[in-house]
């Protein structure tokens, strides 16, 4: 099984603070907002590799950034790759989606994965979802609880039915249809990620992985895993500067993944 971390944005709506540096790097109380996640990759039981992919304007602040993460790696028996997209700018990006088709391309072999943005910083245990992922061999989604309207409006939110099987996902709606937001950290098999390319020749494509994961559950069966926790949504200046003032003042506490 392995992770696939999707880092290649520009993040341009956090200039200048992104303008020459990447947002997964970007300090959050004294740590890159990427050593959240990988903390608790590190953790998770079965994981063989990790492939993080990136644009070629930030490539070499991910070289750095691994260099010195490789003791550890090593250490826990984890093999990271980095992939360059070839990207320069936000007008030639490849887009989320396109993203993951790049690196699916270029793996050697077909394996359950877990894909996330490098944005978010989850303050639950991922275990607990990983493990269902593990022994059920179903496609999972994460199901957060979000009750602020405004929030809503701006997220991914799921419409459940019989059993958490996901009907549909609304991306930014102006009405949600529920209180359940889904941020961008899937659980997905082989016979789900070999839709990745199908998706892209959809002439109404997005590039946000919620609009891939929509695509989805019209094709397989994929299943929400209710969390009651909460992230830090690294997505504007604000948000990151909220980000890293809660975490200066409390730490990381793991909650109950479900």
């Amino acid at each position: 099984m392995r992770a696939i971390l999707l880092c290649a944005g520009f993040a341009t709506r956090m200039y200048p603070l992104t303008r020459d540096f990447p947002k997964p790097l970007l300090p959050v109380a004294g740590r890159p907002v990427l050593d959240y996640l990988l903390d608790q990759l590190l953790d998770l039981p079965g994981l063989q590799d990790i492939a993080l992919v990136t644009n070629g304007r930030f490539y070499g602040h991910f070289e750095a950034w691994l260099a010195e993460r490789e003791p550890r790696l090593r250490q826990a028996g984890m093999e990271l790759r980095l992939f360059n997209d070839g990207a320069t700018a936000n007008e030639n990006r490849l887009g989320a989606v396109g993203d993951l088709a790049f690196v699916l391309d270029r793996l050697p072999d077909e394996k359950p994965a877990l894909v996330a943005a490098g944005d978010n910083i989850f303050r639950f245990s991922l275990q607990p979802a990983w493990e269902r992922f593990r022994r059920q061999r179903q496609n999972l989604i994460l199901a957060l609880h979000e009750t602020d309207p405004a929030k809503l409006r701006k997220t991914a939110v799921l419409e459940l039915g019989e059993d958490d099987r996901v009907l549909a996902l609304h991306e930014k709606p102006e009405r949600a249809v529920s209180h359940w937001v889904a941020p961008a950290l899937y659980f997905l098999q082989p016979d789900a990620l070999q839709l990745v390319s199908d998706y892209l020749q959809q002439p109404d494509a997005g590039d946000a992985p919620g609009h891939f994961i929509a695509y989805l559950v019209k094709q397989r069966p994929v299943y929400a895993v209710r969390v009651f926790g909460s992230r830090l949504d690294i997505g504007s200046p604000e948000s990151y500067r909220h980000a890293d003032a809660l975490l200066r003042s409390q730490p990381v506490i793991l909650e109950s993944g479900e």
